[in-house]
């Protein structure tokens, strides 16, 4: 096992390397994160399940890349890096950004007939269809400071860092614009399950917001709620293991 590519394609990064794999979870992280923000969750899993995990440019080792701001174009060019892993089912998990980012993946997969589909679960991330806001306009230091205190998901004594901030001021701000300019169309519709996570204290998703992404597949749908906020998983990410082991073990069970 080991966190360095494996594959061709930079935008995967594969966490476990499982010889008798019977599913494969693909993780997508939020606005702002990279790749390794999933090893927790991947150690906490068990090993018969391959974990992915998405790494999108300007980040960890792909720094020197031009960040990228459209969310469709993203999608078509992950869902085609993908392509080679749907050999066993493909669990897709996005949080925050990368839910949306997993979702719009999800439906060119759904393209191939040949791609084994298994799950999508999305986490705290409003539904595609939901009346929202104007996104924050996150375009300054200040900003991103401030937006990073609202969703509690960098330490305070971190944001001290100047070098962690001169590196995460960047990405959270093209980050931003790509959520701001996304524009959602709304067929085709999903046929893949959905199960929505969401932190009940998570202060930017409503459970509306989260209940709505069952407008977007003809599958099954379930919301699971979860004690904690935006980031209800990043300090312990075992009661998210054991709710994503629920849904891969009739997969592996059966294989």
């Amino acid at each position: 096992m080991g966190n360095r590519p494996t594959t061709d394609s930079p935008w995967i990064r594969r966490f476990r390397s499982v010889p008798q794999r019977r599913a494969r979870l693909v993780c997508f992280p939020h606005a702002g994160g990279a790749a390794s923000f999933y090893m927790p969750l991947s150690r906490a899993l068990a090993d018969s399940v391959d974990v992915l995990a998405v790494q999108y440019p300007g980040r960890q080792e792909r720094r020197h890349e031009p960040f990228r701001t459209d969310i469709l174009d993203m999608a078509d060019d992950i869902a085609q890096a993908l392509t080679p892993w749907a050999d066993v089912p493909l669990v897709l998990l996005g949080h925050s950004m990368g839910a949306t980012i997993a979702y719009e993946v999800m439906r060119r997969l759904e393209q191939d007939d040949t791609a084994r589909l298994a799950h999508l679960i999305v986490s705290c991330r409003p539904a595609p269809s939901r009346p929202r806001e104007h996104p924050a306009d996150i375009s300054t230091h200040d900003d991103v400071l401030a937006e990073l205190r609202r969703l509690s998901g960098t330490d305070d004594q971190l944001l001290l860092e100047q070098d962690l901030i001169d590196m995460v001021v960047p990405i959270l701000i093209a980050d931003y614009a790509a959520i701001r300019t996304y524009d959602h169309i709304p067929e085709p519709m999903l046929r893949t399950d959905v199960t929505a996570f969401l932190g009940v204290e998570d202060p930017s998703v409503p459970q509306d917001d989260m209940a709505a992404w069952e407008l977007h597949t003809t599958g099954a749908f379930t919301l699971r709620l979860f004690p904690g906020g935006h980031f209800y998983f990043k300090d312990d990410p075992s009661a998210m293991a054991r709710a994503v082991s629920e849904l891969l073990t009739p997969l592996t069970a059966r294989l």
